[in-house]
């Protein structure tokens, strides 16, 4: 039976609704009650920063809730947004195994809980438990699969239009509320930050939204996008 605190581990995972990165919930009750003894459990506002890109690593940041922008930064200025993360992903990760500096940023974009693990503690967790040990081996395989196929779908789209349907179309199959009719998402990113998304300008996803919604592709209401003609959205992601 588990003790009080890998229930509580395994009650966290269970709300959070964690998905395929959950590493920490599917382990033995001692493994569970360890990760417990050196976890810290913190509570972020939205735009909070976790971290900085070429900081070296303090530890890992385990996504409870909210959602976190990871962002990488040119000397230039300019800004790439790789990647939205999700309750259940582990933040960090490669760094702190690694000992090289963290690769992006990662600032939340709503409230956000988080649990943190210092780098320390979290090598010595991982040279305790060969089967936590195999668990992170399997996620970073699993992140290094989904950036060459993200890489993949926009790096070789053609136009700004085919990589925005994209990356409407991932979004609505991951997050999309369809259940009672058109699927809705909540845009939680501005045209700008999609923009860094997908490699274009502010005012290139503007005219596409707004070229969308003329078409009865897409209908706005407040934050909230609602996508009318699915069909229409795969046509321009697959032959613009």
């Amino acid at each position: 039976m588990l003790s009080p605190y890998g229930m509580e581990i395994v009650e966290s995972c269970l709300t959070c609704k964690l998905r395929v990165d959950r590493i920490f919930c599917d382990l033995p009750p001692a493994a569970l009650q360890a990760f417990e003894g050196i976890k810290y459990a913190t509570a972020y506002p939205q735009g909070a920063v976790l971290f900085v890109q070429g900081q070296l690593p303090r530890g890992i940041f385990v996504l409870c809730k909210g959602t976190v922008k990871l962002a990488i930064n040119s000397p230039s200025g300019r800004t790439v947004i790789v990647k939205l993360a999700e309750p259940g992903e582990v933040l960090g990760l490669s760094a702190t195994i690694s000992g090289k500096p963290y690769e992006v940023t990662a600032e939340t974009i709503d409230p956000c809980q988080v649990n943190f693990v210092k780098r320390d503690d979290f090598l010595h967790f991982l040279k305790d438990d060969v089967e936590a040990c195999f668990k992170v081996a399997e996620q970073l395989s699993e992140k290094y699969h989904s950036a060459c196929k993200e890489a993949g779908a926009l790096g070789l789209s053609h136009s700004a239009g085919e990589k925005l349907a994209k990356l409407l179309l991932e979004w609505t199959s991951k997050n999309g509320d369809g259940a009672k009719g058109d699927p809705r998402l909540k845009l939680r990113l501005t045209h700008e930050e999609i923009a860094q998304m997908i490699g274009t300008s502010r005012e290139t996803v503007t005219r596409l939204f707004a070229e969308m919604r003329k078409r009865q592709i897409l209908q706005s209401k407040g934050s909230t996008l609602v996508i009318r003609n699915t069909a229409a959205l795969r046509e321009i992601a697959n032959h613009n």
